[in-house]
């Protein structure tokens, strides 16, 4: 699989992971849990840089910002007890359906993020999250969102950070998750989180799915409409509308454009149920 890998080196600090990266000119590839690079198995590479000595594995709470390393695995996300209390533990939820608990053993956030596959369950939540992420490169670190991280070219990324979320008796999370089994990869994904006043009316609103564009995306029109509204089950059918009217699937051997269409609006519209009831909101 790697038979042409000519050099494997283990960095024990981000400098000399960034040197090496750099070093590398487009041949060398980043590896820390390895579950996404196994599987791509890409022929050109010829360096492996193993960033799991480099300081990376961390979760932390400070300032009202979550910060947490590149190389912190699913299953740390799904045990800690700061993710779990954070946004009513979207982000451990979404840990959790990542493959078996073997894969989320070694899995890490920052390799769901890097790989940049279109299905990676964590992107729409940190979307929903308002997340941002920390790279950096010989010309230093740079904050950038989480949307655009993908523009950047041999940048390692260091950690992301995620802003405390709106809570309270009012708000409510909900990450939904489609897939051929429980262990598969998703056929739609879907992120959500919202705030209602004492009316009932809301006054935040997030909505992100994966896996029905080339990247995971935000719907901000359809968040948009939704604020200053009731909520209510029309409400919620009218965004679940918006959501499958800008969604743009592909066809694959998982499943077709359309039937990934209709169920991203089937999943909106669990997620906003779910989050109106963690709202007090009855339906």
């Amino acid at each position: 699989m790697f038979e042409k890998v000519e050099a494997f080196h283990r960095p024990t600090s981000i400098r000399e992971a960034i040197r090496l990266l750099e070093g590398g000119t487009g041949r060398a590839e980043v590896v820390a849990g390895g579950t996404d690079l196994v599987v791509a198995a890409n022929s050109t590479t010829r360096i492996l840089i193993d960033i799991t000595r480099a300081g990376l594995s961390y979760i932390r709470k400070a300032g009202g910002t979550c910060t947490i390393g590149a190389t912190t695995t699913m299953a740390e996300l799904e045990a800690s007890s700061v993710i779990r209390g954070l946004a009513g533990g979207i982000l451990a939820r979404a840990a959790a359906t990542c493959g078996s608990v073997q894969i989320r053993n070694v899995a890490t956030l920052g390799g769901n993020l890097a790989n940049g596959s279109s299905a990676a369950d964590v992107a729409p939540v940190l979307l929903a999250l308002d997340a941002t992420v920390v790279s950096a490169d010989p010309n230093g670190r740079r904050q950038l969102p989480v949307a655009e991280y993908r523009k950047l070219v041999r940048s390692l990324l260091i950690e992301v950070l995620i802003p405390n979320p709106p809570g309270g008796k009012r708000c409510g999370w909900s990450f939904q998750k489609l897939g051929r089994t429980a262990l598969d990869i998703s056929l739609v994904n879907v992120a959500a989180g919202l705030k209602v006043d004492a009316s009932q009316r809301v006054t935040w609103a997030r909505i992100a799915l994966g896996a029905v564009a080339p990247k995971a995306i935000r719907m901000a029109t359809v968040e948009e409409h939704m604020k200053g509204r009731m909520l209510s089950a029309v409400s919620i059918a009218e965004a679940a509308e918006g959501v499958m009217r800008a969604v743009r699937p592909i066809t694959d051997i998982r499943a077709s454009a359309d039937y990934r269409r209709e169920m991203s609006g089937v999943l909106v519209r669990r997620a906003l149920g779910e989050c109106a009831a963690q709202a007090g909101v009855a339906l």
